[in-house]
């Protein structure tokens, strides 16, 4: 076997190459699965040196049929995609279109629910601290908040 793979290897692999369009991994797989069955069929392997070269390679050539009739057969394999070049942070066209459709919504608020929603959500004060605050009663925030956000979700469909 070892005289065999010595003898025949290069040549086989060039064929494999060229059956395989180039793809040098899947050649080398297909040597080495030919290498294999000729290991299991050693008998059957011809004791001439030009008649075991085409034994082998008649093996490679049934092997590179077989794979191109199994992914005929089967769904195409789906590769995984490599995501790690895409930008982690905010810096996506995706949130800068955001950003400018809550810039935009904010800006047809008017400034009262615009002070309102900012004191909220972006400074973070509680509807207790924004009444106190505001010296309005508890309830009035917490409308004025709904209503607040209602007009923003209304001016982020129409945006």
């Amino acid at each position: 076997m070892t005289a065999l793979h010595a003898a025949h290897a290069r040549a086989v692999l060039r064929l494999l190459l060229v059956l395989t369009h180039g793809q040098r991994q899947t050649a080398e797989d297909l040597l080495q699965e030919t290498m294999l069955r000729t290991w299991r069929h050693l008998d059957s392997v011809p004791a001439e040196p030009d008649a075991a070269r085409r034994w082998l390679c008649t093996v490679a050539r049934r092997l590179v049929i077989d794979g191109v009739r199994l992914r005929r057969g089967r769904p195409a394999e789906v590769h995984l995609v490599d995501m790690t070049w895409i930008p982690a942070g905010d810096d996506t066209t995706g949130s800068a279109l955001a950003s400018y459709a809550i810039r935009h919504a904010l800006s047809r608020l008017s400034p009262a629910q615009r002070s309102l929603l900012s004191e909220v959500y972006l400074v973070g004060r509680s509807p207790e601290e924004v009444a106190g605050r505001l010296g309005v009663p508890i309830g009035t925030v917490k409308s004025r908040t709904h209503y607040a956000l209602r007009a923003l979700r209304t001016g982020l469909k129409a945006a």
